[in-house]
């Protein structure tokens, strides 16, 4: 029979034993790059091999594969809706900021010239309105007109 020390002592080298194993198991892991965890996925996909004795030749374990089928789904549905409803770009949200101010100096600007009309069109258009908005609307458009960058 065991004395308690002897038992203890077993029961450590043990527990050691247990743990150096856990460290071989995991330093023996295979790590698989994207690549290699996309092509593993679509070989299951064509289901040429059972999944087992893929995984089996793989080095993975079942769980791993499956875990990689679904980041592989959702990452598929994801670029769908993303493709379906594309988010512009910085470069874009630029040109239709310009494309905007262009057009509303546009619409300004033809404002100015209905409102200078000569004629029964232009009292017509003018009747009411204080003379000095015409030159504020002037001034205001130079003001607010971005200069001319180059990007």
């Amino acid at each position: 029979m065991l004395s308690i020390d002897e038992g203890d002592a077993a029961e450590t080298r043990t527990h050691e034993t247990r743990g150096f194993m856990q460290q071989v198991r995991v330093a023996a892991r295979r790590k698989c790059t994207p690549e290699e965890k996309v092509r593993i996925v679509l070989e299951g996909f064509r289901r040429e091999v059972a999944v087992r004795d893929l995984c089996r030749r793989e080095g993975i374990k079942p769980g791993a594969f499956y875990a990689w089928t679904k980041d592989f789904m959702e990452a598929g549905k994801e670029r769908l809706t993303r493709d379906a409803v594309r988010n512009a770009t910085r470069q874009e949200i630029e040109q239709i900021k310009r494309e905007s101010t262009d057009l509303k100096h546009l619409v300004a600007d033809a404002w100015i010239t209905v409102m200078e009309m000569p004629g029964e069109v232009g009292k017509e258009l003018n009747s009411g309105r204080p003379q000095g908005n015409l030159f504020n609307l002037q001034e205001w458009l130079e003001y607010s007109r971005p200069p001319n960058k180059i990007l």
